[in-house]
């Protein structure tokens, strides 16, 4: 599939959509993009072809990718006047494959909305962050039939590394609001530990140090407790948009009549870091709510 080169749609140019992109154009396809904000320079000077509208994209791609921020957004992109679904009618052999990170019910909705006009669906949310987008090693959760799956992992393998087709549409999206669950849960232990250590006199990096060296070593301690001790919280990934993840995760299980207690938690300490200012911090970032209940920073030296 990859040897000759495909007609490819890319419609969100953010701080990963724009990596992903460049990926499947350093592959040797053809690329047409769409984006509502700037284009990054470094598609500006691609062989990319810039469309317009949504609706341009799908007219001219045989697959289109989409990475946009909520659902909202990609219900937009897909059913407006000029949309993606406008783009579609009559191509029954065109996919489209939406790589945000959305609603598992709206997401099955939206599978047989396109359906409907004709094309493929799959639902492909991605975990790794912007480094992952960068390095081409995110970890892609797929939703959709088999073949439809087979025929776009030749793609995958270029923007991922652990691609996995977890079931039919929707399955992809509910994985990643798994994935946030266990991501946000990890980042508060790591944020409490580091405030424990820092509170308690110790050196939060000779901890860290320590810690990855034994059975509480994870990638969060790797990553983010290092941002969390140099103070950089700059995204990565965005507050807002686990945020956004998170209260996914919460309407999901009050519709299954599940509880998820300390993934509320977890969603309490993000909204204490939106209503200062952090909507647009790193997710690590989290650990500034759990200072301002403690008066004290990691790092801080702490009173003899």
């Amino acid at each position: 599939m990859t040897s000759s080169p495909l007609k490819l749609g890319f419609i969100g140019l953010g701080i990963m959509g724009a990596p992903m992109c460049g990926h499947l154009i350093a592959a040797g396809h053809q690329l047409f993009i769409h984006t509502r904000s700037k284009l990054p320079a470094a598609l500006a000077e691609s062989s990319a072809t810039q469309c317009t509208t949504a609706r341009g994209v799908a007219e001219r791609a045989d697959i289109v990718f989409l990475m946009l921020p909520d659902t909202p957004d990609v219900e937009a992109v897909l059913f407006a006047e000029d949309g993606v679904a406008a783009g579609l009618k009559g191509s029954a052999a065109k996919v489209v494959v939406d790589m945000s990170s959305i609603s598992p019910v709206a997401t099955k909705d939206f599978a047989k909305r396109i359906e409907a006009v004709g094309a493929q669906y799959l639902d492909a949310p991605v975990s790794g962050g912007e480094v992952g987008a960068k390095n081409a090693t995110l970890s892609i959760m797929v939703g959709g039939p088999d073949a439809v799956f087979e025929r776009v992992k030749p793609l995958f393998e270029k923007m991922g590394k652990n691609i996995t087709l977890v079931g039919g549409n929707g399955d992809g999206q509910t994985a990643k609001v798994a994935n946030q669950i266990i991501v946000a849960l990890n980042i508060e232990a790591v944020a409490e530990a580091l405030l424990f250590a820092s509170r308690a006199g110790a050196d939060p990096a000779r901890v860290r140090e320590a810690l990855l060296g034994g059975f509480a070593s994870s990638k969060i301690l790797e990553v983010h407790a290092e941002r969390m001790i140099k103070r950089t919280f700059d995204p990565g990934f965005r507050i807002a948009l686990h945020q956004k993840d998170l209260n996914l995760a919460l309407s999901s299980a009050r519709q299954l009549g599940v509880s998820l207690p300390n993934t509320a938690q977890a969603q309490e300490l993000f909204n204490s870091c939106v209503a200062h200012g952090g909507a647009a911090w790193d997710h690590s970032g989290m650990v500034r709510a759990l200072e301002k209940m403690a008066n004290f920073e990691v790092g801080q030296k702490a009173p003899a």
